[in-house]
């Protein structure tokens, strides 16, 4: 019998290989799992069971991780064969003409897609909420906390064992929430290292990015491999790697300098769960050999460039909708568009063409100081969030202050004053779960590097993964499910 929770995505692969076990045998456990659990996490949808045994019957291609199930988020990532909601009713039931790119290196890798992952409506929260799901997604660690967002449904999918990695983007940590949160691995790399076409020439002036949740470090760096490297006619490229980032995992990254900031970069205080997970860290990370600084990056603007974030995001918001409307050739209807959208469309309409430049400018500037504050150090260490998982509820989407949502004093970035630092820098930066509370939730804590040192990031992950492994950690709500059974 097949002890699936045991195995990771690579592992996995390795058994239908050799024949131990069939790709569909794995579908069929997958399945299982959600027909087990996602009554009662909500964050599994647009089940596509048909289209997945018919690409297992014609063969899959002989890539790293063949017959593996895996899950797309249902945001990005467009494919013919899986239509996406893009997290609310105005998009419900898209179709697209063509594979982006992102999802065609996927299906090269051998991957079995079964169905999407939610997303709040139009990727802009840290909590999964979507009117669209009929109902909150919920953290498999706690139902009554949000796995978080955008990518909440990947990360309590994977965190419930219903698949050992899935896809998710990251605008401003919406990789490295989820995974904080689930108690998983989150990686968001150097921008432009992942493909964005040919639906989107850059997400968020930039700062956004495809990646994936996983348990192990391992997963992350296969899924990476397969993936990176310019799509055609893409506007940037990062700086080319030296190797391979399963080459990087191998290796150890030798003795670094590493900053530790148990604040957030503006100085402000963070819950004390948080700030114990990241001195805990900074000792294992002196215990190995490293050599750790108390330091901050007092010199950039953060609080400046969360407000060019939102300003920019709010734009995205209000244009994708407004493409979305006249398309089809009516106007929108009361309800199709949740409150927060319909904040941000507003909030967008005050965002003039000069104050638009002048936020991409500020995020770059903000890069600028980020990675001259690095040049005196290999690693940004920090806590991901500055709180344990919020309860559902707390960023739901029904209020229309959108700016208030972002930058209040309980809003988003006062929950989350990290992850989108390095959207704006481009800076390769990742989550591990090396913490729980008393109470059992995941506490995750954030590594940065320079721009373009992915592989260096990578290498010292995996090195904390070997001197504290956490993949045998799982959450109360998980429930075996045999080959077979």
């Amino acid at each position: 019998m097949l002890d699936y929770d045991a195995q990771d995505a690579t592992a996995l692969a390795a058994l239908v290989e050799r024949g131990e076990v069939s790709a569909g045998e794995l579908l069929d456990i997958a399945l299982e799992r959600v027909q087990a659990l996602n009554g009662e996490i909500n964050a599994v949808v647009m089940l596509a069971e048909e289209v997945a045994r018919r690409k297992i019957a014609e063969g899959l291609p002989e890539g790293p991780l063949r017959g593996v199930p895996f899950l797309l988020k249902d945001l990005g990532a467009e494919a013919v064969d899986y239509p996406c909601n893009n997290g609310s009713r105005l998009f419900a039931g898209t179709r697209y003409g063509q594979d982006s790119a992102i999802y065609a290196r996927l299906a090269a890798m051998g991957l079995v897609v079964f169905g999407r992952t939610t997303a709040p409506e139009g990727g802009i929260g840290p909590a999964t909420e979507a009117a669209v799901y009929g109902g909150p997604t919920r953290n498999p660690w706690d139902l009554s906390r949000t796995p978080g967002g955008s990518s909440g449904g990947a990360g309590a999918a994977v965190a419930a064992g219903i698949v050992p990695a899935a896809h998710g983007s990251d605008g401003g940590g919406s990789v490295r929430i989820p995974a904080s949160n689930c108690g998983l691995f989150g990686l968001k790399a150097t921008r432009a290292r992942l493909p964005d076409g040919p639906y989107v020439g850059e997400g968020w002036a930039g700062m956004a990015i495809d990646g994936f949740l996983t348990r192990s470090v391992r997963d992350s760096a296969v899924l990476l491999d397969g993936t990176h490297g310019a799509d055609l006619g893409a506007p940037y490229r990062a700086p080319p790697l030296r190797g391979t980032f399963r080459a990087a995992i191998e290796q150890a990254p030798g003795p670094l300098r590493i900053a530790l900031c148990d604040t957030t970069f503006t100085g402000a205080p963070v819950h004390p769960e948080c700030r114990r997970a990241v001195l805990d860290a900074a000792a294992l990370l002196e215990e190995m050999g490293h050599h750790v600084v108390p330091a901050r990056p007092v010199a950039a603007d953060t609080a400046g460039m969360m407000r060019a974030w939102t300003d920019i995001v709010a734009c995205g918001a209000a244009l994708s909708v407004r493409k979305a409307v006249a398309a089809r050739g009516r106007p929108l209807a009361e309800g199709e568009v949740e409150g927060v959208t319909r904040g941000a469309i507003a909030h967008a309409a005050q965002v003039t063409g000069d104050r638009y430049l002048e936020c991409v400018n500020i995020v770059h500037a903000y890069g600028r100081s980020m990675e001259a504050f690095m040049l005196d150090h290999d690693i940004l260490l920090s806590p991901t969030m500055a709180e344990p998982p919020a309860p559902i509820g707390r960023f739901g989407h029904g209020t229309e202050d959108y700016v208030g949502y972002r930058t209040g004093p309980e809003g988003v970035f006062a929950y989350s004053p990290f992850t989108a630092a390095f959207n704006a820098s481009g800076q390769p930066a990742a989550t591990v779960p090396l913490h729980w509370t008393e109470a059992g939730l995941p506490v995750g804590v954030h590594l940065a590097a320079r721009f373009g040192e992915d592989e260096r990031l990578m290498s010292l992950c995996a090195e904390l993964e070997r001197a504290r492994p956490w993949f045998g950690r799982r959450p109360p709500l998980m429930r075996p499910v045999e080959a077979g059974s």
